[in-house]
């Protein structure tokens, strides 16, 4: 049987439900657990057959994938364009000063506001968009320290972070086996060199465009700008 999105994604929840972590991590977040239905609705609305183009991000934002089970996935953006309508349960355990409410979540992403208005914004619609487009993240977890401070995994222990990599390679790779993508964009230079060492031998281009990240002064400048352009030299769009 073909593997689908929603199989290989199954199996890297379950992957990362065996690893550990330790401080200053105190807790751990996985929207493929407690955010399931709403993930596995976006797959399969918006992930079937080839795509010409994948974007990659590095893990979900806590007001973000953390809330709506989608990559870069903006509250807003999730239920009213996409139309994304599954239940979300909660992470347990929860941290007090990182509450998942799902899709009734007043606080917005940044970072996913910016990412898929400009999808919104470009196309008229989400089949527009999704008939050669798709989003990803390349880890699926969520590592909080104890005062709420979200840790990325680039910033983990080496040993810890070694265990993660492995799985999350290997559904980085199933996923393009799935899509068949021309063009891998990572967002952000993690994602980038990520998905260039997984995918070294595949025959993916492996791009970067400029993080959407309020974190970023070339962001707050006009990011879609600068990502249309950047998406523009490469011949993407």
């Amino acid at each position: 049987m073909p593997r689908t999105l929603s199989s290989i994604a199954r199996q890297l929840r379950s992957q990362v439900r065996e690893l550990s972590f330790g401080p200053p991590v105190t807790h751990v977040y996985n929207p493929l657990d407690y955010a399931w239905k709403a993930h596995d609705q976006y797959t399969k609305r918006w992930g079937q057959g080839r795509k010409r183009v994948v974007f990659l991000g590095m893990n979900p934002g806590p007001w973000g994938m953390v809330q709506t089970g989608v990559p870069f996935g903006e509250v807003a953006l999730v239920r009213d364009w996409l139309g994304i309508d599954a239940p979300v349960g909660k992470p347990d355990p929860e941290h007090p000063k990182r509450p998942v409410e799902g899709l009734a979540c007043q606080r917005s992403e940044v970072s996913g506001r910016r990412l898929w208005g400009l999808f919104a914004e470009r196309f008229d619609s989400p089949e527009a968009f999704s008939v050669e487009h798709f989003v990803a993240n390349y880890c699926p977890l969520v590592f909080m320290e104890e005062g709420g401070r979200n840790r990325t995994p680039d910033k983990l222990p080496a040993a810890e972070r070694q265990a993660l990599l492995g799985p999350c390679d290997a559904h980085l790779r199933a996923l393009c086996a799935v899509l068949q993508p021309e063009w891998l964009v990572g967002v952000g230079r993690f994602a980038r060199d990520r998905a260039t060492a997984a995918l070294a031998d595949m025959p993916v281009q492996v791009v970067q465009i400029l993080h959407p990240s309020p974190a970023s002064p070339l962001a707050n400048q006009g990011w879609a700008a600068r990502a249309t352009q950047q998406l523009t030299d490469l011949g993407i769009w």
